[in-house]
């Protein structure tokens, strides 16, 4: 049975329809791919990384190590269940840990420092990690603050970034093959880059500021979450071309997770986390709403 977690703001990890287990600022949340082990990270100046057993519904505490970072806001796991990397968007830094045969840390971590900035003054002064992602063996960090995706063989040897415009501020990202969608916090776009070509789409087509939050792949279709505008765009995925664009549910929406013919949305700023069906690709209320003090992320396991 598959559960519907929450992590954000509030006092700790929530489990619909399964209580609730305190932990400070669980921001975000991964599973290991194999093992019923959840990840959180403690989005605090020093921050941390905690390891749970999942039995059902509830989570046990299994291991604890700190970031080596100000602020982490991002955790993965890779797809073999032996590496787990987090982004600190406080000083840039990303962090590996090796992970044994119960998904607990083990060995020292690989921390990744990193320097830069942008041209946006306030937002990007210096490096800020936003993203942690491990595709074709490398490990991919997109960094707002010096508009790159980092990227690092598993031993922390640093490769060429890939480089967005000046002030895209990336934020999340995903891979298809070949192809990098990466959605823009500080322009409002969605990236593609494939090859040599690149397509740049507004990731909204209401007006006004947009501060583009999570972007996911879903089939043949790109899902971007909208704040300002509180909408979930639909695009697709070949040509970034509009398909839907529809309303969140509530106001400032940080991320979502889609499992199957279903979504569902953090609206962090309406404390609420809710529920769309997917009907050919366009989410569609259910009528469903949970309330959730400042959800910031969805993980289904």
């Amino acid at each position: 049975m598959k559960h519907v977690r929450i992590g954000g703001y509030g006092p700790g990890i929530v489990t619909i329809g399964g209580g609730l287990t305190r932990v400070t600022a669980p921001s975000f949340l991964a599973a290991h791919p194999s093992l019923p082990v959840l990840y959180a990270v403690g989005e605090l100046e020093r921050g941390w990384l905690t390891a749970y057993q999942a039995q059902g519904a509830e989570l046990g505490p299994l291991d604890e190590r700190p970031s080596e970072g100000h602020s982490p806001c991002h955790v993965a796991v890779d797809p073999e269940g032996g590496l787990l990397a987090v982004a600190n968007y406080g000083d840039g830094t990303a962090t590996l840990y090796r992970l044994d045969e119960r998904g607990a840390f083990t060995g020292d971590p690989i921390v990744l420092r990193h320097t830069g900035s942008g041209p946006d003054a306030e937002r990007q002064e210096g490096p800020h990690a936003h993203q942690a992602a491990f595709h074709d063996g490398l490990l991919h960090v997109s960094d707002l603050g010096t508009d790159e995706i980092r990227r690092y063989r598993h031993d922390g040897t640093p490769l060429e970034p890939i480089t967005l415009a000046p002030g895209t501020g990336p934020r999340h990202f995903a891979f298809a093959g070949s192809r990098l969608y990466v959605a823009g916090e500080l322009d409002g776009t969605v990236t593609l880059i494939e090859g040599e070509r690149r397509t740049v789409v507004r990731a909204s087509r209401q007006e006004g500021e947009n501060a583009p939050s999570h972007l996911q792949l879903h089939g043949d279709l790109v899902y971007v979450a909208n704040r300002g505008p509180n909408t979930i765009s639909v695009l697709r995925a070949a040509d970034l071309s509009p398909v839907a664009e529809v309303p969140s549910g509530g106001n400032w929406p940080r991320h979502f997770a889609i499992d199957g013919e279903r979504m569902y949305v953090a609206n962090q700023y309406a404390n609420t986390v809710t529920s769309f069906r997917i009907e050919d690709g366009v989410p569609v209320p259910d009528g469903e709403s949970y309330e959730v003090e400042s959800p910031a992320c969805v993980l289904i396991m």
